[in-house]
């Protein structure tokens, strides 16, 4: 697999290598060692697995917060969607940069996102499932958002905000200018 730095050196991509023949392909998507040798040294447990029935379809920006804060390590299982993580750690040179990455099931690739930044989605095409492993249990009473169309943040969104597919949570989430300052770099 081949770890990939983005414009935010803690977020990467992981693209793991496809071995074809005739019968398919088989692809390592996960081996501790190599992400290690990355800095990507996580452990994780437990595993998430999303359907969206539509294109359009925006996922968050969701984050959890400290002491529940979490990694997560993202894929999309079937279809494709732009994946979005946004540096929410105060006093870090990329705070409030964001990082947009195509998944797709047909490239494999993953995207890798450190705590201490909002990540969510908008789906490509219909019935995309996004598959991620997380490094701390889910916890309710720490699970935060942010606006995923607020515009201080600069996302080219692939879908226009009055057709967005959101849940009513996603549509309530503050600004990055509201937000707390829930993650510090000192």
């Amino acid at each position: 697999m081949q770890i990939v730095s983005t414009a935010i050196p803690d977020v990467k991509e992981i693209r793991p290598i496809r071995h074809r023949d005739p019968r398919g392909f088989f692809s390592e998507i996960f081996r501790e060692n190599v992400l290690r040798e990355h800095g990507i040294d996580v452990p994780f447990v437990q595993e998430n697995h999303s359907l969206s029935a539509d294109r359009g379809v925006v996922r968050g920006l969701h984050f959890q917060t400290p002491p529940a804060a979490q990694a997560k390590l993202v894929r999309a299982a079937a279809g494709s969607l732009l994946d979005v993580v946004v540096d929410i750690r105060r006093g870090s040179p990329s705070y409030g940069r964001h990082i947009a990455v195509v998944l797709s099931a047909g490239e494999g690739n993953q995207l890798f996102v450190p705590e201490g930044f909002a990540h969510g989605f908008c789906t490509l095409e219909p019935d995309t499932e996004l598959v991620y492993k997380v490094s701390r249990y889910y916890s309710a009473e720490h699970d935060r958002g942010l606006a995923w169309n607020d515009a201080a943040l600069g996302i080219d969104w692939p879908v226009a905000e009055a057709d967005a597919i959101l849940s009513d949570k996603d549509r309530r989430q503050p600004s990055l200018a509201e937000l707390p300052a829930y993650f510090s770099l000192a």
